[in-house]
């Protein structure tokens, strides 16, 4: 099977800031943003990059956007399966860790806005992935990681 023309020339006119922005561990609005205008521009370079998110975010919506647009320029892909466990590694202990930070008689809030300080990549991803379930999810991680 031919491979389809890849012409490094059809780049867009902002594509340094748009592989930032594809690449930004913490927010991934930004990197969905990005794979979303990637996706209009088939060369080389967009396509790598377009692979890179759908094999390695950590979003799940990211990963179907990315396949998406590569569907759309004709690529032959295949969707990766959804991440059942730690979308980033560790996570499990670093929830503890800080919550054993955090004074006896902390509440849910500080805890949450701690992670957000310390972890923002951890609180974008998994805001990203879990969509309207996060505060519950990030709850019930509070509430069943063990204390001091």
């Amino acid at each position: 099977m031919k491979q389809p023309n890849k012409d490094t020339s059809n780049l867009p006119p902002n594509y340094d800031e748009l592989k930032k922005a594809a690449n930004r561990t913490a927010n991934w609005k930004e990197r969905l943003a990005a794979v979303e205008e990637l996706g209009k521009w088939k060369s080389e370079p967009t396509i790598d990059i377009l692979t890179h998110r759908m094999n390695h975010d950590p979003v799940y919506q990211v990963q179907e956007a990315a396949y998406a647009k590569l569907k759309d320029l004709g690529e032959n892909v295949h969707m990766p399966e959804r991440k059942k466990f730690d979308l980033i590694k560790d996570t499990s202990k670093v929830l503890v860790r800080i919550k054993k930070s955090l004074p006896k008689d902390h509440t849910y809030e500080e805890f949450k806005e701690k992670l957000q300080k310390m972890r923002v990549d951890i609180y974008d991803t998994y805001k990203g992935d879990k969509g309207e379930d996060f505060e519950k999810w990030l709850e019930d991680q509070w509430k069943s990681a063990p204390s001091k």
